[in-house]
This record gives structure tokens, C-alpha cells and sequence, in this order.
């Protein structure tokens, strides 16, 4: 294949049509194999307060795993992916938000503009990390500098920034968002707050906090790692707006993540994250053999769970070497540029 065909949308339309059909058994059976579990592992963790709160948190992990699994079904929904019926997928998808902490609208409007702008530079900010480039960080203010230094530190990212997104920044509609969503995540919010007074007072708060937290903040963490690792890697790709191509994009700034088998169907197949941003309308359960289908998709930049780990280094994209660059090379640009301009002077 040349490389204009490579890259041309309308070839893998046709390519991965065959996949974008979802089949009712398989969205019924994962939904009943990841919500069931989910439930049943909440209850013995409750079960277990009055035995040991250990016990509890063994329970905890496993349930975090499956919210994670959910999730992924949410997520699915909002591309009315997960079932043929729009409709079904809206329903499915409303009811799994309370959840997962998440107004439907919301998160489908901005995941959408997510895709739709993935690694273009002209197009950041919405539904996406942070990312500045190393051309932007010289010309920056010392303040804008540290906020962006605070909000890349893997401690505020993945200890601080998981429960912060779900619990308080979903909780507000985004700026331009349209009449239906903000009436979306109120009405989301307002069902959200009576379902925890009803389980609180059921159960008792300080049981409730006791098995919730965990299980939500580890499977959040587990959310935005997933998010991350899968756009930040050495060899992605930003463009500008002229230059910027969405297939391009889903292959070069899209990463294929191996997991082992049971993390990868804990987390919905999402490893195969280039054949979901090519085609948002493949159902999880079929990007695995979607991804097998075609010799172009097993070249994308593959991840593991060890060489993901390097993705925590990197903190701007260079536009000049189209790489994610760390802390020593923005040093060494910095001060090079510095001398530079002493020089010139």
C-alpha cells in the first residue's frame, strides 16, 4: 500500500467496516460478566467490614478492576458502538455514568472532540492531557511554566488528578457546551447525589466511604493511566492544522498497548487504542480481531507494560525532532537558546 492510501480515511472505512457491527449477545453477556462481578465483590466487601477492613480491600482491587471493565462498556455506549440501537446505547450508557462518576453528554460530546482533533496542535484542550510543546514552554511565563511543571508531575497526575477529574471537574459543564449537556450533568449530578444519600443512610456513610473510595480510586488511577500512556509516548505525533491527518493520527499518536491477557480484558481491549481511533464504531470486543485483520495496524508503535513506564519521563513535544522530549532535553534546549541569544546580544 503507497502512502496516500495508507492514510486515506475512505480505505479503512471499508477495511474495518466488517467489524463495526455489534451483536447482542456479546453486549449482553460482557455487560452481565463485568457489572455482576462488580456487584457481588461491592457486597462482600461490605460483608467484610465486620471481619477485617484487609479483607475489605481484597475485595476492593478486584471490583476496581471491573468498574474499569464498565467503563469501557460506558465509553463504548457514547460512540454508539456497544448495540446497533442508538437509543439502547444512550440508556445503557446513562445509567452506567452514575457509576462511573459521569454525565453521558458530557463525556460523549468531549471524547468526541478528543477524537476528532487528536494530535493536532491547533486543536488541544478538550477532552485531552495537557500537552505543550517545547517551542511553546521557552516562550511561557514562569507561572504558566509551574502550572504546567505541577499538572505533568506523576504524583499530581495519576495520585491527585483521578479523583479531582471525576469528582469535582465533571461536576461542572465545560465552557461551550451546548443547552442539553449542561442540562445533562446537572440532572446528572442532582441523581448522582440522591443515589449516595439513599446508599449512605442504607448502609452508613462511614461504610460506604470504606469500600468506595478504594474501588473508585484505584480504578480511576488505572483510567487515566490507560488515557495517558496511550497518546504520551516517544515517537507520537502532533501536526498543525495543515499538515494534521486523522488516520495518520489514529496509527502515529495512537499506541497498540500489550497487556497480558487478563489486564487487557479487564480493560476492555482498549490496548488496541490505534484501531478504536480509526474506527470509534468497533465494539470493544472486536478490536483484538480488527487489529489481527490487517498487516498496517501490527506496524503502529507497540507499548508494554515496561516500556509504557517511560511515558512518565516525558513532559513536552518537540516539533523539531517529532518526539516527547524529558526534563534533561528541555535543560539543554533551554540553556542552548539562552546562550544563543547572550551571544546574539
Amino acid at each position: 500500500m503507497d502512502t496516500n492510501s495508507k492514510y486515506d480515511l475512505r480505505e479503512w472505512k471499508k477495511k474495518l467496516a466488517n467489524f463495526e457491527r455489534p451483536r447482542i449477545s456479546k453486549s449482553v453477556w460482557q455487560l452481565v460478566n463485568s457489572l455482576g462481578p462488580f456487584l457481588i465483590l461491592w457486597g462482600l466487601a461490605y460483608w467484610s467490614l465486620s471481619i477485617s477492613y484487609g479483607l475489605t480491600l481484597l475485595f476492593a482491587l478486584p471490583a476496581a478492576g471491573f468498574l474499569v471493565r464498565t467503563f469501557i462498556i460506558f465509553h463504548d455506549c457514547t460512540h454508539y458502538s456497544f448495540f446497533a440501537n442508538r437509543r439502547t446505547n444512550e440508556i445503557v450508557g446513562i445509567v452506567l455514568g452514575f457509576l462511573t462518576f459521569c454525565s453521558y453528554e458530557q463525556w460523549k460530546n468531549s471524547h468526541a472532540a478528543h477524537h476528532a482533533g487528536n494530535g493536532n496542535l491547533e486543536k488541544r484542550g478538550v477532552g485531552d492531557v495537557w500537552t505543550m510543546t517545547l517551542q511553546e514552554y521557552e516562550r511561557a511565563s514562569k507561572i504558566k511554566r509551574f502550572l504546567y511543571r505541577t499538572y505533568r508531575n506523576p504524583i499530581v497526575m495519576f495520585l491527585i488528578g483521578p479523583l479531582y477529574i471525576f469528582l469535582i471537574d465533571y461536576r461542572f459543564n465545560r465552557k461551550g457546551a451546548s443547552k442539553k449537556e449542561k442540562l445533562h450533568v446537572w440532572l446528572t449530578n442532582v441523581t448522582l447525589v440522591t443515589i449516595l444519600v439513599m446508599v449512605g443512610y442504607t448502609i452508613g456513610w462511614k461504610a460506604f466511604v470504606l469500600i468506595e473510595l478504594p474501588i473508585f480510586y484505584v480504578a480511576s488511577l488505572l483510567g487515566v493511566w490507560l488515557f495517558y500512556v496511550q497518546h504520551q509516548f516517544e515517537e507520537g505525533y502532533f501536526e498543525n492544522n495543515e499538515n494534521w491527518n486523522y488516520v495518520e493520527a489514529a496509527l502515529k499518536g495512537s499506541s497498540f498497548y500489550k497487556l497480558p491477557k487478563v489486564l487487557q480484558w479487564f480493560s476492555g481491549n482498549i490496548g488496541f487504542h490505534h484501531v478504536h481511533h480509526l474506527n470509534s464504531r468497533v465494539p470493544n470486543y472486536y478490536l483484538e480481531r480488527a487489529h489481527k485483520s490487517d498487516p498496517l495496524l501490527q506496524e503502529v508503535t507497540t507499548l508494554t507494560l515496561w516500556t509504557s513506564l517511560k511515558s512518565l519521563t516525558f513532559k513536552l513535544w518537540d516539533e523539531q525532532s517529532k518526539k516527547f522530549v524529558g526534563n534533561r532535553a528541555i535543560r539543554v534546549y533551554l540553556r542552548r537558546n539562552r546562550q544563543a541569544h547572550h551571544t546574539k546580544m
